[in-house]
């Protein structure tokens, strides 16, 4: 299931058709608090080199990480990120990814994420982590 900006807490429909995770073909595929798990085609996400950009790895880590904090955060604050740290592990070349991500610290005000990307053959090509600032909602 692709993330719809209604399936997000707090997101802004008004921007719904500019969805960066439409563009790279991000799939979420599990939604719970404890355990988050999308996917992402290589195909059409490659650096010059024929392998995955890493900037794409970054975007599916902070993709997941980002909501399981406004899941988090929900209804009273919205998740914004503050800190995303990527270490690529390994170069993919075909196929899909899949981020797996966990929570790390969940507090009222931040939310921090581990996002493990592994793939096909469930081998690790990037570990994330990400620190989400959890502020009020804006009052409706």
């Amino acid at each position: 299931m692709t993330p719809a900006p209604e399936d997000v807490p707090g997101a802004d429909q008004a921007v719904a058709h500019e969805q960066l995770t439409s563009k790279l073909g991000i799939e979420i595929t599990r939604w719970d608090a404890d355990r988050l798990v999308g996917t992402m085609p290589v195909k059409g996400n490659r650096q010059p080199y024929g392998l995955l950009h890493g900037g794409a790895n970054a975007a599916l880590a902070e993709t997941l990480g980002s909501v399981a904090a406004a899941m988090h955060a929900a209804p009273d604050r919205l998740a914004v990120g503050l800190e995303l740290s990527c270490t690529h592990h390994r170069g993919v070349t075909e196929g899909v990814v899949t981020g797996v991500c966990t929570p790390i610290h969940r507090g009222r005000s931040t939310a921090t994420y581990e996002i493990v990307i592994t793939d096909e053959q469930g081998r690790r090509a990037c570990t994330a982590r990400l620190t989400c600032f959890l502020k009020d909602a804006p009052k409706v």
